[in-house]
């Protein structure tokens, strides 16, 4: 494994950095299998498989995920798989490490999150991972923006009352969208990191 910088892919084919999230989730993670839902130009998923992982990479943008591809032969890497795949119709099973969305669910139709979050947590390993950051409307930070699903405050941690919550907060920040005046729209985010507890015995 060749392990690169954390801007390396980001300032050589002009990259958005990895998710600060993914960043401060690294030392909870040892490698094995990662699955990016909506993983764009691969941000993440360039860094993970640095780190260690083996990912699979779905989008449901051919040109974003033909972006990540060309990156992925030019650079000679090993184990990232992408799909062309749609959240709002997709069913999957699987057994990884690590399974995100970062700043996707807010794009995804209001009826796609339960079953998606259940695939999620059934597709996780024993001590896996689940990381996901994503758009609230609240009270204080509405949001204009038009995005199909938004999550209510303690939402998404109620999802998750079975797991080990390592970190949740439900903090404002900035989308790479800008109004007219330029100004980064400002939302509160329901951030989590948890881990899938273990069976007892």
């Amino acid at each position: 494994m060749n392990q690169r910088s954390d801007n390396y892919f980001s300032e050589k084919y002009q990259l958005t950095l990895p998710h600060s999230e993914v960043l401060a989730a690294e030392k909870y993670l040892s490698g094995g299998k990662a699955l990016d839902l909506g993983c764009g130009r691969g941000r993440n998923s360039l860094w993970l498989n640095s780190r260690g992982f083996d990912v699979t990479a779905w989008d449901n943008n051919p040109t974003r995920l033909a972006r990540l591809d060309q990156i992925v032969l030019e650079e000679g890497l090993r184990d990232i798989t992408t799909g062309i795949q749609d959240l709002n119709t997709l069913r999957f099973n699987g057994a990884y490490d690590l399974v995100l969305s970062t700043v996707v669910m807010m794009f995804l139709q209001p009826q796609t999150i339960p079953q998606l979050i259940a695939d999620m947590q059934a597709s996780t390993v024993r001590d896996g991972y689940n990381l996901i950051v994503a758009a609230m409307d609240s009270d204080d930070y509405p949001c204009a923006l038009g995005f199909p699903f938004t999550f209510k405050s303690g939402e998404l941690s109620h999802y998750y009352r079975n797991w080990h919550i390592v970190k949740y907060n439900e903090h404002p920040g900035q989308l790479q969208k800008t109004d007219a005046s330029g100004n980064h729209y400002t939302l509160r985010f329901a951030t989590m990191l948890a881990q899938k507890a273990r069976i007892k015995d």
